[in-house]
């Protein structure tokens, strides 16, 4: 089982990255995709996620509004489009799959090693 994740780099505030996650080794259709973030110092922190069929999004607060998640089963992957960026999205991303929506983001099944996301004038 692989997670893939890239996209991320350093950006002003006010700016915009687009995450991507390549997955495989699982049958991806079939799970639950988020976004986890981990601060330097803090723990992880849910994000958002889509259900199986690209049909659903949610959003942590902090990020409603702002960011987008996307996937296409076609091609094993999702997508974070990440507009109007601020100084506290400073963070590690990674993707994460579980059959089911978890309840914390420490109960995925899968996750990838992560994206480094840095936002800073």
């Amino acid at each position: 089982v692989q997670l893939v994740e890239s996209g991320g780099g350093l950006v002003q505030p006010g700016g915009s990255l687009r995450l991507s996650c390549a997955a495989s080794g699982f049958t991806f259709s079939s799970y639950y995709i988020g976004w986890v973030r981990q601060a330097p110092g803090k723990g992880l922190q849910w994000v958002c996620g889509v259900a199986s069929d690209g049909s659903n999004g949610d959003y942590a607060d902090s990020v409603k509004g702002r960011f987008t998640i996307s996937r296409d089963n076609a091609k094993n992957t999702v997508y974070l489009q990440m507009n109007s960026l601020e100084s506290e999205d400073t963070a590690l991303y990674y993707c994460a799959g579980a059959r089911y929506r978890p309840r914390s983001p420490y109960e995925y099944t899968y996750q990838g090693q992560g994206t480094q996301v840095t936002v800073s004038s």
